[in-house]
């Protein structure tokens, strides 16, 4: 049997960050003339802001308003509702009230009318390659500023400053480029805020950082279609089996069979919505001997049976 704990680093939190993607859905540059004020309803992927001229307000899906300056750049990881406007209390109005044109594949340009100065902003949707209920994107907090990771992390500045270069410029192929550095810089916001400890210290993240239980994680999550036994994780900890069974309930809360069948049945959610393979499929991924099996076990852990996520699919692509 090949030994898949020699794929683990000695950082089990880098390990499994090694797992997550962000893959650009379509992204914006928009032209903005004041009084503005556009209202974004919740969705699946992820948004993502960056002001490259004027300043603009935020409301943030607590209901509070914040001033993003010009370089600033924000992350909503779950696409939570929101507003930006040219200030708090301008007139509202749907994202999907204004008309967008395609400038190239998967860039969009919108422009407002009006008397003042406009705000240049660079937006994007995009989508984590991790299922929505992946411990490390529920712990994420709704907005994640730039502006509050700079000290920590010098080389976002390098990133703000060549992105606010290329929007405000317009050269052939500006766009694609200004969407190559979104990526990259949402990931480096990510990794800040995962290295400065996550807001939070316990739970799940303190789970990745035991020296012992963290190797077990990394290794659940970068191959969640493996037949995970409690016989073949003891080995990765390398303790007897009841005491890594004991210990392991003991720091994440759930026995390790509870625990890698919710990571199975996130992965097998992205099968099914993402990538729109049959159920049949995804249970011979997974490695069931029956649709039937599967289907149980699924709905225990998503809540629903995995023919109303395909259902879902089918009538939003309708």
């Amino acid at each position: 049997m090949n030994d898949h704990s020699s794929k683990l680093s000695g950082d089990p939190l880098t390990d499994i960050l090694r797992g997550l993607r962000l893959e650009g859905v379509e992204y914006g540059r928009w032209e903005l003339k004041e009084p503005w004020n556009i209202e974004f309803p919740a969705q699946a992927t992820a948004r993502f802001y960056f002001v490259g001229q004027k300043a603009c307000w935020l409301r943030q899906p607590s209901g509070e308003w914040v001033e993003l300056k010009c370089g600033d750049a924000v992350l909503l990881p779950r696409g939570a509702t929101h507003a930006l406007a040219s200030e708090p209390g301008a007139r509202s109005s749907p994202v999907n009230g204004y008309e967008i044109r395609e400038v190239c594949k998967d860039v969009f340009c919108l422009s407002t009318q009006g008397c003042m100065p406009g705000t240049l902003l660079f937006c994007g949707s995009m989508h984590f390659n991790l299922d929505g209920l992946h411990p490390l994107l529920g712990m994420m907090p709704d907005v994640m500023r730039t502006t509050e990771l700079v000290a920590h992390d010098p080389g976002i500045t390098d990133l703000l400053e060549a992105m606010a270069r290329e929007v405000r410029l317009e050269r052939v192929g500006s766009a694609g480029i200004v969407a190559r550095l979104a990526d990259v810089l949402a990931a480096i916001i990510i990794r800040s805020w995962v290295e400065r400890g996550c807001g939070d210290s316990s739970g799940w993240i303190a789970a990745v950082r035991d020296p012992k239980v963290g190797r077990v994680l990394a290794a659940i999550h970068l191959e969640p279609t493996r037949n995970w036994t409690v016989e073949a994780l003891a080995r990765i900890m390398g303790a007897s089996r009841s005491g890594f069974a004991d210990r392991f309930a003991a720091i994440v809360g759930e026995t390790p069979a509870r625990y890698v069948t919710q990571v199975r049945m996130h992965q097998a959610r992205q099968w099914l919505v993402r990538d729109r393979l049959r159920i049949s499929v995804v249970a011979s991924r997974l490695g069931y001997d029956s649709e039937a099996a599967f289907s149980r076990a699924f709905k225990r852990v998503i809540g629903q049976p995995p023919g109303h996520f395909r259902t879902s699919d089918q009538a939003s692509g309708a």
